[in-house]
């Protein structure tokens, strides 16, 4: 018995250490974030991970892509896509705690990933910075960036860098031309049916198209739009109307 147990702690022992040497390797590598105080980054490492995916599979990816200042994409919107991606986003440092202890806990419940807790700070360190494979140390070297991006950058710097570089579909990243690609409109034009239904693909757009009804798609479009109610975002006869266009949407394809 007490062998078995110097074996646990021994074990233990090497999973922490492990741990520790990934953080400092992450820690001291990562990269400078100042310069985005200024510059709008006009690709980023998730773009040229999906171009060399693509090419690996033989194919040639067009990337649709075009800045847009924060003030030019309406308030409604940006607020439909905080929402739906991190409510606490304006109180945070970078790493909303509670929602990751939310999700560990029904993660373990389910027995598999049924819910991410990433912030919009750690979703734009990883669409600037890294790759979207899931591991490890790319959520330690994720967690630094974020650090950083709140260290350098203001709350609304960090929002328009976001809203330019999500991932909206294969070669589409930006809001600027998701709206142009799937509604054929700038931001300022969009209904608030199409700005939940934009919101609604966030976390899976290689599967989702806000112009395809599915069940999925519906179940959050539906919740994002009940969360803007509740946070006070749009009135009832709002949410009323929007909600009657979306109900249109799904039954008959049309808004």
């Amino acid at each position: 018995m007490k062998r078995l147990l110097h074996v646990l702690l021994a074990l233990v022992g090497s999973v922490a250490g492990f741990i520790a040497l990934l953080a400092a390797h992450a820690y001291f590598t990562t990269p400078d974030v100042s310069y985005l105080k200024t510059t709008n980054p006009q690709t980023t490492a998730f773009m040229e991970y999906r171009r060399k995916e693509a090419k690996r599979s033989g194919r040639t990816l067009r990337i649709r892509h075009r800045w847009i200042s924060l003030r030019r994409i309406p308030k409604i919107l940006q607020r439909t896509i905080i929402v739906a991606e991190d409510a606490a986003f304006w109180v945070h440092n970078g790493v909303d705690w509670d929602e990751m202890r939310n999700a560990l806990h029904q993660n373990w419940e389910e027995k598999r990933i049924v819910r991410g807790a990433s912030t919009i700070t750690q979703q734009t360190a990883k669409n600037l910075f890294l790759s979207p494979h899931r591991n490890l140390y790319r959520k330690i070297k994720e967690f630094f960036i974020a650090r950083e991006l709140e260290k350098h950058l203001s709350k609304r710097r960090i929002l328009e860098i976001y809203l330019n570089s999500i991932e909206f579909g294969r070669g589409i990243f930006g809001i600027y031309s998701a709206s142009q690609y799937y509604f054929g409109k700038s931001p300022e034009e969009l209904t608030l049916s199409e700005m939940v239904r934009l919101a609604a693909i966030i976390p899976a757009p290689l599967r989702l198209n806000p112009t395809r009804p599915n069940r999925e798609l519906r179940w959050r479009s539906f919740v994002i739009l009940r969360r803007l109610y509740k946070h006070g975002f749009i009135n009832r006869s709002q949410f009323q109307y929007t909600e009657g266009r979306l109900k249109r949407f799904f039954s008959s394809g049309k808004a």
